[in-house]
């Protein structure tokens, strides 16, 4: 009984979360959809991701953010911002963390969300990992992005690891990058999205969401000859904090 009855209260949790992610957009779609019109007008969009959706997700699922911040981004400055991944709630706790408007560049298969797909295709960059050409282009429309004076965000570990795995190898994407427009890497660690929200079903609840961001890592000097080593040491850094 005390079981169905937890049960139950999961579901109802990820159901509120649904409810959380849909109806800000439905409510703003008029906005949303005027910022998304124009590349020019992506920034406008960014501050009501920001602030009319993300947070009120993370506050109405009881999700309450803590931000250590080592280093702080300077506005008007690109970034390559790069986090461990383990929960939907690892979107709206990024877009809570940085002021400067970023790019999403993620998994094709979002699009496929109701709504949230919609808007997802209009405004992240999206990659088939299975794809070469994908991959390839990826570069190209980043190289637009950061030319516009936007930031980018990859979580580089892919997708989400299995439940047993603390932080799963990182691909390359992210830091050849990151070297190849000679932007900073922002790495950060999220501790308790997993706990919160994980992709189990019958799992989460609310408490504190922390997040630590870390020395960032400078690229200026380095080739594309030093991607493995940039890499291993944000992994580091990451995993290094998640096993404290």
């Amino acid at each position: 009984m005390v079981g169905t009855i937890k049960n139950v209260g999961y579901a109802l949790y990820r159901g509120w979360f649904y409810v959380l992610v849909t109806v800000p957009i439905l409510l703003f779609s008029p906005f949303l959809l005027l910022f998304t019109i124009s590349e020019k007008t992506y920034p406008q969009f960014f501050w009501l991701a920001r602030n009319l959706w993300a947070r009120p997700i993370l506050y109405g699922m009881g999700c309450f953010p803590r931000v250590i911040r080592e280093q702080r981004m300077q506005k008007g400055k690109s970034y390559m911002l790069v986090a461990n991944h383990t929960s939907m709630l690892d979107i709206m706790l990024m877009l809570h963390v940085s002021r400067n408007p970023f790019v999403f560049v993620g998994k094709k298969e979002l699009v496929n969300i109701p709504i949230f797909g919609f808007f997802y295709k209009r405004v992240c960059i999206m990659v088939d990992r299975d794809n070469v050409r994908s991959r390839t282009g990826v570069y190209r429309r980043a190289q637009r992005r950061l030319d516009q004076g936007l930031s980018i965000c990859i979580f580089p570990e892919g997708g989400v690891p299995e439940e047993d795995i603390v932080l799963d190898k990182f691909k390359d994407g992210a830091f050849k990058m990151a070297i190849a427009h000679k932007i900073p890497v922002v790495p950060m660690t999220f501790y308790d999205n997993k706990k919160r929200f994980s992709f189990t079903f019958y799992s989460g609840g609310p408490g504190r969401i922390r997040v630590k961001v870390h020395q960032f890592f400078e690229t200026g000097i380095l080739s594309p000859e030093d991607t493995s080593t940039l890499r291993e040491e944000v992994r580091d850094v990451i995993l290094k904090e998640l096993k404290a």
